[in-house]
């Protein structure tokens, strides 16, 4: 399936100097599933990556946004060769959500239904991207392991079995998947490298990446070190390095390490691998923006810290080689979003030792939404929605509270009927407000939640925000051992 296209170079005598013009012109494609592989290789130059070279493929740019794309048209054409995958059948896959998104773009070029079960961790982008494109999505726990009725694997496996012309691709234990990057990624990485590596460095979602490309790579030269990098709380980093067999953790980072061993892994190809916790990941996936310009999916931050690591530890120069496996775009309202890393731990912002450190949005740090007394209602419903808000402080000129207003308000404000829409806000906020002291205890925000309202947070010299009974629920969680 994956179509070769060696485009025409731009020769030396050429003029130009310009970036975009001493590119090679991309081809004309007859489907967009001939788009799939070739991706280009990238250096990264601007990391701290000590005596080595860092290459990254950038398995972003296939068409569906990933690496996934490979393996789903392989194991998509394998069963239809086969006649496991009958004319207009309905494909099922338990998927951390590329694969399902792979799946849904080749379906929908080759007339099939998919079903898709993903576990309940899963970025809100994705699950939308898999619904637009037509699969159904069923949504399980992430918090169980296998042998559990509602681990994900195995109901898609159930779902297959109890629904006629269903077929369950099971990315974890079928052939082509490895065979996918056997065939394709391995032999561009190494004719993008010129066969000079040294190094590559995966993680396993299914275990095809490392299988397949490891055998390949290792197959030209024997030599090269096959590097996996792991989440905290994976099985797969203690069983390489120590052949000790753990239970499984949890982690935050989507569709890497195991809570068993898929039966496509050869982990006899790997030798080393780093542990590499959620924070890690998410702050190297955040670099790699800033300083690359490259939006990569948290996947990507464990590979990259793990390569990052392994590169500093060298003391020769090595030619070493990643993976770009996603795009970051799945991840906005995630690990790219500030206020989810705060809330998550990743981000520590000063603390105070008062109640502003329970405020999850600091208004004198501008993360907060508020109104002003003038705004019209209808532009106070269309700020709650972008911002998925209950509730909005209104402030004065001087930045005073005089007001909040509240779904509830907005409901009383909109059955009356008339032009209340082009009204201002302040003939519809509550005036009553429950203003506390920052050095307030915790206690004190009882009563308040207790009579459904929440707690504004100033002083005679500011306000400082509002604590919801969320707000304190976090922070009571955050104090857990």
């Amino acid at each position: 399936m994956f179509v070769r296209v060696i485009a025409h170079r731009y020769t030396e005598n050429m003029k130009s100097t310009s970036t975009l013009n001493m590119r090679s012109i991309a081809p004309v494609f007859n489907g967009i599933l001939q788009m799939i592989g070739n991706t280009p290789m990238l250096e990264l130059k601007h990391l701290n990556t000590g005596p080595c070279r860092l290459f990254v493929k950038m398995e972003n740019m296939n068409p569906g946004g990933s690496i996934k794309d490979r393996i789903a048209v392989t194991m998509v054409e394998d069963a239809e060769a086969s006649g496991a995958l009958k004319s207009g059948g309905t494909l099922v896959e338990a998927t951390a959500g590329n694969t399902g998104l792979a799946l849904a773009l080749v379906a929908a070029q080759k007339g099939y239904k998919l079903v898709v079960v993903v576990p309940d961790k899963m970025s809100d982008e994705k699950i939308s991207h898999l619904r637009a494109m037509g699969a159904e999505v069923i949504l399980t726990r992430s918090d169980v392991a296998k042998g559990h009725p509602e681990y994900y694997q195995d109901i898609a496996a159930r779902i297959a079995a109890e629904r006629p012309g269903h077929f369950y691709v099971n990315q974890f234990a079928n052939e082509a998947n490895s065979r996918a990057h056997e065939e394709s990624t391995g032999p561009e990485i190494w004719e993008q490298m010129g066969g000079d590596i040294d190094a590559f460095v995966a993680g396993v979602g299914s275990g095809g990446t490392v299988s397949g490309v490891g055998r390949f790579l290792k197959s030209k030269n024997p030599k090269l070190k096959m590097i996996l990098a792991d989440p905290v709380g994976s099985i797969l980093e203690p069983l390489v390095n120590e052949g000790r067999t753990i239970e499984a953790g949890s982690w935050l980072v989507e569709g890497i390490g195991e809570d068993f061993v898929p039966s496509i892994l050869d982990l006899k190809l790997v030798d080393k691998a780093f542990a590499i916790s959620d924070a890690e990941a998410f702050h190297a996936a955040r670099e790699l923006l800033k300083k690359e310009g490259v939006l990569a999916g948290s996947s990507v931050g464990t590979l990259l810290a793990a390569t990052l690591q392994f590169c500093r530890e060298q003391t020769q120069p090595l030619r070493v080689v990643t993976l770009i496996c996603d795009t970051g775009a799945k991840y906005l309202s995630k690990m790219f979003s500030d206020p989810w890393m705060i809330d998550n731990g990743f981000i520590q912002r000063k603390t105070f030792d008062d109640l502003r450190d329970l405020i999850s949005r600091r208004h004198l740090d501008r993360e907060d939404y508020v109104l002003s007394p003038q705004m019209p209602v209808q532009q106070a419903i269309k700020r709650m929605r972008m911002y998925g808000v209950s509730q909005l402080v209104v402030l004065d000129a001087a930045d005073r509270v005089v007001g909040i207003l509240d779904e509830s308000d907005l409901l009383l404000a909109l059955v009356k009927g008339g032009n209340v829409a082009k009204l201002p806000v302040s003939d519809f906020m509550t005036s009553r407000l429950e203003i506390i002291s920052p050095k307030s205890s915790v206690n004190d925000l009882l009563p308040i939640f207790r009579s459904d309202r929440v707690a504004i947070i100033a002083d005679d010299d500011h306000f400082y925000g509002i604590i919801t009974r969320i707000d304190l629920i976090q922070y009571l969680r955050k104090q857990l051992p």
